[in-house]
């Protein structure tokens, strides 16, 4: 069985409790690895600028975040039908769990793969 390293654990802690027992159901099953939890306005900004954010107004600037980024393990950017299979998955254990989110792959002008977010926090 899959486990979160050290790391991902640590961001993965960053983050609103349903997000936390969300992701660790999701590690039961499905391998993968926690980017980014609660990031502070720096980062964000830096982000921004970078063009990997769209917006100053980020939900991981929120205490606890209520986004985190996560890909499938090991990470492969280029492959968006194993990131929609993730997805998938993610959704039936949030829908199992009874915890709303959004992906950030199905966001209509940036395609940002790796983010999750509770709906109405």
């Amino acid at each position: 069985m899959p486990s979160f390293s050290t790391s991902s654990e640590t961001k993965l802690t960053s983050c609103h409790p349903d997000l936390v027992r969300l992701f660790r159901e999701v590690i039961k099953e499905r391998d993968c690895t926690v980017l980014e939890g609660h990031r502070s306005m720096e980062r964000q900004k830096q982000l921004f600028r970078d063009g990997k954010s769209k917006t100053l107004a980020s939900k991981h600037l929120t205490q606890p975040s209520i986004a985190v980024d996560v890909m499938p393990y090991p990470i492969k950017w280029e492959d968006r039908e194993g990131q929609l299979d993730f997805a998938t998955f993610v959704y039936m254990k949030a829908i199992e769990l009874g915890v709303k989110v959004k992906w950030g792959g199905n966001f209509r002008n940036f395609y940002d793969s790796p983010h999750w977010e509770l709906i109405g926090e």
